[in-house]
């Protein structure tokens, strides 16, 4: 691993922070009425405003710029005329480019008066990202951050999703390693500094068993329980690590409660 990374975590700081802040421009249009197609397009427009370009667009045949994964959907789901509805929860996924380097981040969403129990997988996916990312430094396994996050969930009752995981990033959208939600504590490879990857647990108000739609794209939870994400891209420095995609307004989740 390449220890002189300040010029690459400065490069993808950039990419991260317009990442984080096209959710915190989405956020005030997330409620009840709106198409996942018209919020596609406000954080296509965003990104492009800021000189950066949405990577998901036409992404290995993907047709929109970011994914909006509503109530049962876990991940990848596309934008289209659909329209939020009171009750609702959704994540909203965009990656931006800028400088070659890619920033991808996730938040959940709420669309009007959402459920107790939808609120207790948000918070609880929320908390269990950032009790993985507190753990990360040189030397710990990645399985000691799958072990932190499923840990954390299963004793809430919730499942942790198997067929989608975090991966390393930078000037490629998708690369090794692999950063699974689930794991033993001394298992994996070793964190090293200079590393840039996603956290970006996925859980299941259910079982963790997923589905694929037909469109190729859509997961979702095979029992059509609620499912709950939230993303950071990091970097893993001498002392621990940098979260390149905070929210600048502290607009990180919709609700959390810390515990």
């Amino acid at each position: 691993m390449n220890i002189n990374y300040k010029e690459s975590f400065e490069q993808i700081k950039i990419a991260g922070s317009l990442a984080a802040e096209t959710l915190d421009e989405i956020t005030s249009y997330v409620k009840p009425g709106i198409t996942t197609d018209k919020l596609d397009r406000i954080c296509y427009e965003f990104i492009k405003d800021n000189d950066g370009y949405s990577a998901p667009l036409f992404y290995r045949g993907f047709p929109k710029s970011c994914c909006t994964s509503i109530n049962h959907v876990i991940c990848h789901g596309i934008p289209s005329n659909k329209y939020l509805n009171e009750g609702d929860i959704i994540n909203i996924d965009v990656t931006a480019i800028v400088n070659g380097w890619h920033g991808d981040t996730s938040r959940m969403f709420f669309a009007g008066d959402v459920s107790i129990k939808s609120k207790n997988l948000v918070s609880a996916t929320y908390n269990s990202m950032m009790k993985a990312i507190s753990i990360i430094k040189n030397g710990v396994h990645l399985g000691d951050i799958g072990e932190t996050i499923q840990t954390y969930v299963e004793k809430k009752g919730f499942s942790v999703v198997r067929d989608f995981c975090g991966h390393g990033i930078g000037k490629i959208f998708h690369e090794a390693p692999n950063i699974l939600h689930y794991g033993k504590k001394g298992e994996g490879i070793k964190l090293e500094e200079g590393m840039i990857f996603t956290v970006e647990p996925m859980i299941n108000d259910g079982l963790y068993n997923t589905k694929l739609l037909k469109d190729g794209w859509t997961a979702v939870t095979k029992d059509k329980s609620l499912s709950a994400q939230f993303e950071h891209t990091v970097g893993v420095t001498n002392l621990g690590f940098e979260i390149f995609t905070k929210s600048k307004k502290n607009m990180n989740s919709p609700l959390i409660q810390h515990d």
